[in-house]
């Protein structure tokens, strides 16, 4: 008969299959987010069409054996801005391109385009921005119940932002 782990040995093993699928996160040389310059201080493009930017993504991503992720948010949220700007830095921006497919979803102020996380079998309201969406390359889901962790981006460090990036990258 073969034995089963206990509780602890079985944390254990999941923290580390969770370690093993992570990615190595780059390191970020701003510490602060008053020093992050705004390159783009409006990231949403209002006309696009979400849905048919999601597909191309998800083509794509599956082409090059990448997640995608879908960045929901506002020109109005200055977390949502943080957000993209982080992700333009330097050192980010590879790191970034190399794992993900992004696409940038206004949501105008939770009205808007709000049938793309449905399609995802996100079925409640969502309640912060940004909302991060994170797909395997086939549109499973990956970060249920973790999408809107950097609604507070603004208070939090440049790292830890890319720490959750690099979290959900595989």
């Amino acid at each position: 008969m073969q034995k089963r782990p206990g509780f602890i040995g079985l944390v254990i093993t999941l923290l580390g299959v969770a370690a093993a699928h992570a990615a190595q996160p780059p390191t970020v040389s701003l510490q602060k987010l008053e020093a992050l310059p705004i390159e783009v201080p409006a990231p949403y493009d209002k006309s696009a069409d979400a849905d048919a930017q999601v597909n191309a993504a998800l083509a794509k991503a599956k082409a090059e054996g990448k997640r995608v992720l879908l960045d929901m948010g506002g020109n109005w949220c200055p977390d949502c801005v943080i957000l993209s700007n982080v992700m333009r830095l330097p050192e980010v921006a590879p790191f970034v391109a190399a794992h993900y497919e992004v696409v940038l979803v206004d949501m105008g102020r939770f009205n808007k385009n709000m049938q793309i996380p449905k399609r995802f079998g996100v079925t409640g309201r969502i309640e912060g921005a940004p909302a991060l969406l994170v797909l395997d390359s086939d549109g499973k889901l990956l970060d249920a119940g973790h999408l809107t962790e950097l609604d507070t981006a603004r208070s939090m460090k440049p790292q830890a932002i890319v720490d959750w990036l690099a979290h959900w990258a595989g």
